[in-house]
């Protein structure tokens, strides 16, 4: 197990595939941890060395106190990767993720070779969503957080999914189960203060934006916004709802490989 110690704990990362090849940075989405990506690791180690984390209050990574913000999320990555010794990266974030992709897209684009965002909006969501799910599983804890995992199928994955990969849904939504219930308040609050609408412009890396047809919780929507607002980006969409890395899986893998290696 491999940590970062950063000013105020330790980060969990995972580092894996051909020491020589470029480093691609995988970024989870709220309520899951650096797993929700075991699917792309077969196809994404052939051509890189890709380093996954917990984003600060998730999985094994530091719990501190809240709230967070993206901007504190996106110095944690900048810190791991000073860590490491890691100059330039490719990065690709979902739902959360994606902000964080977003902000350092804007204000460390000089890290970046290139950035994914998946499923994700310059804004998601608004404080009437987001207090009252914070209010929630601050007060009820554990309890909150599982029924959250049980109310998060749903949100994460279309019908039809689910019931054809009981497995594979159980293993992903069982992680916003076992979050930290102030980790995951503290990053509801920085999901409902991030707003990038006025500064996606800044963006000036290749980026790919990827939607899920059937996402309610970031509609392809919020992905067009995205795509129009940065000059030359990238769009794809899969039948998929949030998570569209697990459903659409070596789609997901492929499109997301050809991006990084076109020149």
């Amino acid at each position: 197990m491999a940590f970062v110690q950063l000013a105020d704990g330790e980060l969990h990362y995972q580092i894996e595939g051909p020491v020589d090849a470029p480093v691609l940075v995988l970024s989870n989405s709220l309520g899951t941890n650096l797993h929700m990506w075991d699917a792309q690791m077969a196809a994404f180690t052939e051509h890189f060395r890709v380093l996954r984390f917990d984003t600060r209050g998730h999985g094994q990574s530091l719990v501190t106190p809240g709230p967070y913000s993206i901007e504190q999320l996106g110095h944690d990555v900048l810190a791991l990767l000073d860590a490491l010794h890691i100059e330039r990266v490719h990065f690709c974030g979902l739902s959360m993720g994606g902000l964080i992709g977003q902000w350092l897209g804007i204000n460390a684009g000089n890290r970046l070779n290139k950035l994914v965002v998946c499923n994700t909006a310059a804004k998601i969501g608004d404080p009437s969503i987001w207090n009252p799910r914070i209010e929630t599983v601050l007060r009820d804890g554990s309890a909150a957080m599982v029924a959250l995992r049980d109310a998060s199928i749903a949100r994460w994955f279309t019908p039809d999914f689910a019931q054809a990969n009981p497995a594979a849904a159980t293993q992903i939504t069982d992680m916003l189960a076992a979050t930290s219930p102030e980790g995951y308040a503290a990053n509801c609050a920085a999901v409902r203060d991030a707003d990038f609408r006025d500064q996606l412009s800044s963006i000036k890396v290749p980026l790919l934006v990827i939607a899920g047809t059937e996402d309610a919780v970031t509609p392809p929507s919020g992905g067009h916004f995205i795509q129009a607002h940065v000059l030359g980006a990238e769009y794809a969409e899969f039948y998929a709802a949030h998570l569209s890395n697990v459903q659409a899986g070596d789609a997901f893998s492929a499109r997301v490989l050809a991006f990084l290696s076109a020149h």
